[in-house]
């Protein structure tokens, strides 16, 4: 390897070797706090190092990796997405009886599996990144082994994720005999030659799509979503809704824009119907749930949804369009999540939409920062989220995706119903408290509470004054 390639991988080194330290750590002696601080600092350095070194960079290293602006962004966007996920999982294990220090070790791994993911221009290195940040997330959604529902979400991820990537494999295989070629850029060229695409290239696609589809967990992959969020711990879960999901997203970008795939009109329609089916069942859904959790995981299928619109309009704004929604995104999901673990005791999540009763009048700063994250991914004005749906509506605007706007302004409003429903369960009369004698020392939540409000001011702060983010995705994200 040339000292090129070598400076490139850098990120994914300091990863792997802070797994590594972690796993020694423990092997000397178990310390919640110590392997913390190792995760923390790792994370941190990890993206000190890409915006230094790797911003202005594009590196290739044939024929698996390409780490070009796009990827960068996607790579920072997700270290400090796990870095906040770690950030708040300190207090949220620390009041837990079971072992806490692999999780960590987890934590990393599916970070790595994440950033190799988005940085992917071959199908071994995407099945690569896909089984690490898979395998790993097996472990971190049962690792509550002693709460209900655990085992069973975690088994139900490792049967369904198995099967999904079953047909990604199988997709891949008939893309194979078919191009001879697994590189994204050999298949584009290949498909270009031929002014139809081949029946057997079509259904190794469709196959992939099955397994693309479950990761990102739209219909009609989308029936473990809400047991698997309901049953993982609560900061696995935003990771799950984040990291796990944008790091696919990102892929698919990339390899949609790489073979042109808006020239097959074919692929669009199914994309469309996904994207309609996504937004209507989601939101539908979510209006039956009494459990905040649930009601996350069924709007999470709506906004993959929303995404797809700008990811159908394709072009620079639409790329602009996906990369900016994701930033949102991750930022009202972390801290949504965030504050339901805040909230969380040892015995169980504060999942139930019962537990916010009067949360105004008890806990009015955590109710506040709740209610922007929630406001946020309504799309109201003043809110990361607004400008999010806006730059997909004029992406999809730009490209004539009428219906699909349509569908989105409609599903939109109807998604509003239960962001405010929770709101005003947070803005009713206080009845009872909960119990909270086994509560940790204030102090230990000190690092959530900070994380909490860093986030909620940069919700609000993108939200009035998004052309910062902007004009640094502008200058990144467009794919060569």
């Amino acid at each position: 390897m040339s000292k090129t390639d070598f400076l490139s991988v850098i990120p994914l080194f300091i990863l792997t070797s802070a797994a590594i330290l972690i796993l020694f750590s423990i092997a000397v002696k178990r310390n919640h706090k110590v392997i913390y601080v190792i995760t923390t600092v790792s994370l941190a350095a990890d993206f000190a190092y890409l915006v230094a070194y790797e911003a202005a960079q594009k590196w290739v290293i044939e024929p698996l990796f390409i780490f070009d602006g796009f990827g960068t962004f996607n790579t920072g966007l997700i270290l400090l997405t796990a870095l906040a996920v770690t950030m708040i999982s300190y207090a949220y294990f620390e009041q837990r009886e079971e072992r806490k220090e692999e999780y960590y070790i987890l934590l990393i791994l599916a970070t790595l599996g994440a950033v190799v993911l988005v940085i992917s221009k071959h199908f071994v290195s995407l099945f690569l990144g896909l089984e690490i940040l898979s395998v790993s997330l097996y472990s971190m959604i049962a690792y509550l082994r002693k709460r209900e529902r655990s085992d069973e979400a975690g088994i139900k991820y490792l049967i369904l994720a198995a099967f999904s990537s079953a047909f990604l494999l199988f997709g891949m295989a008939l893309v194979y005999a078919s191009v001879g070629s697994m590189e994204f850029s050999a298949i584009a060229r290949h498909l270009s030659s031929d002014t139809s695409m081949p029946l057997i290239v079509f259904a190794g696609f469709g196959l992939m799509l099955a397994g693309i589809g479950f990761k990102l967990g739209v219909v009609p992959f989308h029936m473990w979503t809400a047991d698997v969020y309901e049953g993982a711990p609560a900061p696995v879960t935003a990771f799950i809704a984040t990291v796990s999901k944008g790091g696919m997203m990102a892929l698919l970008v990339r390899f949609f824009i790489e073979i042109n795939g808006h020239q097959y009109p074919a692929l669009i329609l199914i994309f469309t119907v996904i994207a309609i089916a996504s937004m209507f069942i989601g939101n539908f859904l979510a209006l039956r749930q009494s459990n905040v959790k649930r009601v996350l995981a069924y709007s999470s299928i709506a906004h993959i949804g929303y995404l797809l619109v700008a990811f159908l309009a394709g072009g620079k704004l639409g790329i602009e369009a996906v990369s900016f929604y994701l930033v949102a995104y991750f930022i009202t999901t972390t801290g949504a999540f965030g504050i339901l673990a805040t909230l969380s005791d040892k015995d169980r999540d504060a999942e139930l939409l019962e537990d916010y009763r009067g949360l105004f009048w008890t806990r009015p700063l955590t109710a506040t920062i709740f209610s922007a994250m929630l406001l946020s991914l309504a799309g109201i004005p003043l809110t990361a989220g607004f400008i999010g749906k806006f730059y997909i509506v004029a992406a999809g605007v730009n490209t004539d995706q009428w219906l699909l706007v349509v569908m989105l302004a409609v599903n939109s409003a109807i998604g509003l119903y239960y962001y405010i429903k929770i709101i005003a369960t947070m803005a009713e009369q206080y009845v009872a408290e909960r119990e909270d004698s086994d509560q940790l020392h204030p102090s230990i939540y000190i690092i959530s509470g900070v994380t909490m409000s860093v986030l909620t001011l940069l919700l609000i702060w993108i939200g009035i004054q998004p052309s910062a983010i902007m004009v640094l995705i502008r200058n990144l994200v467009a794919i060569n």
